[in-house]
Order: C-alpha cells, then sequence, then structure tokens
C-alpha cells in the first residue's frame, strides 16, 4: 500500500493509542495545577515549545509525548516541515489549528492501526509453524474476517491519504468517515460478536506445548515491541471505539451550523450505531454462554425456574451471609448465626441458593423477581451488625413475603448489592443529566477491565461522572462520552479538581448528545436540545451489562 508523506509516523497502533490516553491525561492535570508525570523525565513527557499563531501563542496539544520504547513522538499537524514552510501558521485562527490536529490525528491513528494490522496478517497469521499448529477451525474462530477488516481499513486509509494530500489546510474529514461507515464498517460488527468465541478458542488452543512455544517465539520478535498476541486480535473493536471519540473531539471543536459540524454529527451517529451493535452482539452472545453454564449448575428444590431466556442476563453473583435466629445476646455471640448463601442475581430475577458440599452445584432455597425486591441499610447497628442490611421478597416463589437479613464482607460490597438487587434508590450525587458543573467527576488514570458483571470496564482518559463512592476503595459512576455505568476501585482514577475543567466536560458531553439525538437527514443543534432535558435522579445502572473493554 502506498503511504503519503505526511504519515511517516508508522509506529503501531497499541503505542500510538496508550500514548495519546496519557496525552490526554498530563493535558487535564496541568489545567488542574496538578504536578504532571516527570516532565522530561523517563515518562518521556516533553513540554510543548507552542507555535505563533497570529499574535498568540498556542501549543495543541499541550503536551507533546515520546512514544514509549522509541524516540519519536506522536506527530502533530502543525509540526509538518511542509505547514510551517507554507505560512499557515500565521494566517489560520487558534481554533482552526486546534481543528486541523483533532483531523489529523484521526488520519494518521488509521496509518498506525493499519500498521498493526498488516503485522497480525504477515508476522502470525502467515506464520507456517503457528498455521499448522491449529485446525481450520481454530484459525476461522482466532482470526474470523480480519482480510475483510483489513480491506476496509484500506480503504479508508486511501481516502484519508487523498484528502490530505489535496491540500495542506484539511478541508474535512468525517465526510469521508461517514461514508466509510455506511459503506464498509459493518465488517467490525461481525468480528466484534465473533470476539466470544474468538476469547474462549484461543484459551482451549495456547496450552498446546507446540502451539505455546511458537507463539511465545513470534511475540519475542523485536518487530512486535514486547506485545501480546491478543493484543493484536483485538485491535478492530478498540478501533472503531476509539474512531468514534476521535470524531467526537472533531465534533467539539467545528463551527456551529457549518457543514463541517453536519458532517461530523452524521459520521458520530453512523459510528455510535455500529458501535452500539457489536456491544449488543458481544452481550447477546456472552449472555446466552452465561446463562447455559449457570443453568447446568442450578438443582431445584421445589419449584424450577426456567433460566434461559433471550431477554434476561445476569447483573450480580456472589456469597453472602444470611444472618438467622433471635437477637438476643447469647444467639448473637453464636458462629451458628452466620448461614452462607449464594446469590444469582438478573436483571428481572433473584435467585437465593446454598452451595453443594463439593462446591460444584447450587441448591435454589428461594426466588423472586426483582421488581418485589426491597432493601433497607442496617447502618450504625454495631460491630456484630457491620455490613448488613435486610432483603425483603414482597412476593417469592411461594406467593408470600419473606425477609433475609444478610452480611457481607465489606461496606463497599454491601452497598454494591443493595444498589444491584433495588436500583432504583437514590444514589449520593446526581446524574450527568442533572448538568451541575460542581458535581463531583473523575479521569481514569490506570485501565481497568471488569471483574464482575456490576463493574465498569473503563480506559485511561475517560471521564466519569460519580454517583456512589464507598470509604473503602470503590466508585460507581457513568462515562460521560456513552453513559455507561458500573462499578470500579478508585485508585485507577484521578479526581478532576477545577470546576472550569467540569464545566467544559459537560458541555462537552451536551454537544456530543445534542449530535445522538438529531434527524439523520439533515441534523441541527434545536432538534438535540430535547434529549438534554432533565430526566430523573431515579434510575436503573444495572439496565444493560458492561462489556469488558478491549
Amino acid at each position: 500500500m502506498r503511504s503519503s508523506h505526511c504519515l511517516f509516523a508508522a509506529f503501531l497502533y497499541q503505542e500510538y493509542r496508550d500514548t495519546s490516553e496519557q496525552q490526554e491525561i498530563e493535558q487535564r492535570r496541568q489545567r488542574d495545577g496538578l504536578p504532571t508525570a516527570g516532565l522530561g523525565s523517563e515518562s518521556g513527557v516533553t513540554v510543548g515549545s507552542g507555535v505563533t499563531v497570529g499574535s498568540g501563542m498556542i501549543s495543541p496539544p499541550a503536551l507533546q509525548l515520546q512514544l514509549r520504547n522509541t524516540g519519536r513522538s506522536l506527530s502533530l499537524w502543525q509540526n509538518l516541515e511542509a505547514v510551517q514552510n507554507s505560512g499557515l501558521l500565521s494566517r489560520l485562527s487558534p481554533q482552526e489549528v486546534i481543528l486541523q490536529e483533532a483531523m489529523f490525528e484521526l488520519v494518521t491513528s488509521e496509518a498506525s492501526y493499519y500498521k498493526s494490522l498488516e503485522l497480525l496478517e504477515r508476522h502470525f497469521l502467515q506464520n507456517s509453524d503457528l498455521i499448522t499448529s491449529l485446525s481450520q477451525s481454530d484459525i476461522h474462530f482466532l482470526f474470523s474476517n480480519i482480510a475483510d477488516i483489513m480491506k476496509a481499513s484500506e480503504r479508508f486509509l486511501m481516502d484519508l491519504e487523498h484528502r490530505i494530500e489535496e491540500s495542506l489546510q484539511i478541508s474535512d474529514v468525517c465526510d469521508i468517515v461517514y461514508h466509510h461507515a455506511v459503506e464498509h464498517f459493518h465488517v467490525f460488527i461481525s468480528y466484534v460478536i465473533n470476539q466470544v468465541y474468538q476469547e474462549k478458542n484461543y484459551r482451549h488452543c495456547i496450552p498446546a506445548l507446540s502451539l505455546n512455544n511458537s507463539m511465545a517465539a513470534l511475540e519475542n520478535q523485536p518487530k512486535v515491541k514486547g506485545l501480546s498476541f491478543t493484543s493484536f486480535l483485538i485491535l478492530p473493536f478498540q478501533r472503531i471505539t476509539r474512531l468514534k471519540l476521535l470524531v467526537q473531539n472533531i465534533l467539539k471543536k467545528v463551527e456551529e451550523n457549518t457543514e463541517r459540524e453536519i458532517n461530523a454529527i452524521k459520521a458520530h451517529q453512523e459510528l455510535e450505531r455500529i458501535v452500539k451493535e457489536c456491544n449488543e452482539g458481544a452481550r447477546k452472545m456472552s449472555r446466552t454462554e452465561e446463562l447455559i453454564s449457570i443453568e447446568k449448575t442450578l438443582e431445584f428444590k421445589s419449584k424450577s425456574v426456567p433460566v434461559i431466556s433471550h431477554s434476561r442476563w445476569l447483573l450480580k453473583k456472589g456469597e453472602v451471609l444470611q444472618m438467622t435466629g433471635p437477637k438476643s445476646t447469647r444467639t448473637m455471640k453464636s458462629r451458628k448465626l452466620y448461614h452462607p448463601i449464594y446469590l444469582f442475581l438478573f436483571n428481572n430475577l433473584l435467585l437465593i441458593t446454598k452451595r453443594s458440599s463439593n462446591g460444584e452445584k447450587f441448591q435454589v432455597l428461594d426466588s423472586c423477581s426483582r421488581s418485589m425486591l426491597r432493601t433497607e441499610d442496617m447502618e450504625d447497628q454495631g460491630q456484630m451488625l457491620a455490613f448488613v442490611f435486610v432483603l425483603k421478597l414482597l412476593e417469592n416463589q411461594e406467593d408470600r413475603p419473606v425477609s433475609y437479613m444478610l452480611k457481607t464482607s465489606s461496606m463497599s460490597e454491601k452497598l454494591r448489592w443493595i444498589c444491584a438487587l433495588t436500583p432504583n434508590r437514590r444514589t449520593r450525587f446526581l446524574s450527568t443529566s442533572t448538568h451541575q458543573p460542581d458535581s463531583p467527576q473523575v479521569q481514569c488514570i490506570q485501565s481497568y477491565s471488569a471483574q464482575e458483571p456490576d463493574e465498569l470496564s473503563i480506559e485511561m482518559a475517560d471521564v466519569l461522572h460519580i454517583l456512589e463512592r464507598t470509604d473503602d476503595g470503590w466508585m460507581m459512576g457513568e462515562r460521560l462520552h456513552d453513559g455507561e455505568r458500573g462499578w470500579f476501585p478508585c485508585r485507577v482514577v484521578e479526581e478532576i479538581l477545577s470546576s472550569e475543567v467540569r464545566a467544559q466536560n459537560l458541555r462537552e458531553c451536551q454537544r456530543i448528545q445534542q449530535a445522538q439525538g438529531g434527524s439523520d437527514k439533515k441534523p441541527t443543534r434545536a432538534a438535540f436540545l430535547r434529549v438534554m432535558c432533565f430526566n430523573s435522579c431515579f434510575y436503573d445502572p444495572y439496565s444493560s451489562s458492561q462489556t469488558r473493554s478491549a
């Protein structure tokens, strides 16, 4: 494939993504007045020198980060020799230069993504030792329709390169994004949906000694730069998600009521649709697999409940202690007061079970529709009742009300169970729909993959609105750019201190949400305002389970 002179930064996409996200964190830290991660030190962060535009100084972005394990930096449009020699930087407004950088990043990141795809194909897929270790079905499940993904990226990149070659000042890129999203990006949906089987197949194949040795040899090659094979397999989902964010970034910067704004809105809407189909497809596959697995472990004592349903999915599961017996001092000191039970909470059903002696089966003791559940927090009741709450079944499987006094292992676990069992309880903080600039926000500084169904996978630089927090290190948050909610540990985020930064985040979130609510034919800002009306402080944080972030 040919390569444009401006796309010289042919580093791997994993490097670009890591560095770009770190750059967003460092920029926010500067605006918050916090010390950045060792400017000019081993972190590879260097202060941008700034570029004179008109009578002022700007440096978009404010920091220029060195790529990890290399001596090169992320490419900036303003640093291209042709741009600096053209005189454009003295004629364009600061806002236009920032917009040029946003569009240029979309192009250069696509070149980086294509380079990683090429390495996946040539280094892994075409390796004779690896291929001979796999059956044809294994190859199909591992690599899926990656050839179609590569063709789509190649066509897309060629059109982007052609646009940049037309003029040093980029006219637009979102019109190209929209065209390719409509015509070619459907291949992402098939690939992402297949990832459920891809991961399972890889775990099944890799223990084989021959494959394990072949994979280790391939991953240790210098051209792979210490990256794992799986980091290449998840590239397509990472890219389609990142592409939506890059278009969001452009949409924040284009002038209102212009053709470029209309193109950005249309591109964002189409990418939003594709990402949504990817997520829903992957969720549906994983949910079905999970329900089948759970049903195999259940033993019903009396009335059997069909678990597998196309409209059902798991929200949370785990062991808690049921407290029984009279509340006398003598009984409270007895260990017999506590009996372990295991809860399976689905979006529309709760199963209360007891683990079998061998730990492989669960005997169902009781069940209840989730809509018929109520919880009561037992606060300030002394050490014996620490982390205790009451779960009320208004109508259980025997059509009668019953209460369970349950004890969890920590304060955060108690709150997570209460939020999951009765999601319409009022949260400590307000929803983003209320547009409160002073509401707490955090930014992710360390990627986190959800370990439980009620958790949220978050990536570096994600900005989240905080809905709940516990004293023992957990938060429930709502990601601003897509509204997904869930729990995550406090250690992976950093609070945004500046009220101006928080207010700007909400304004940008509002503009993106306006774009999501517009007409496909001719989007207008006025048409989008209706989606931002005050909804309510009451919500179901678990209305859709979280897909583990790629």
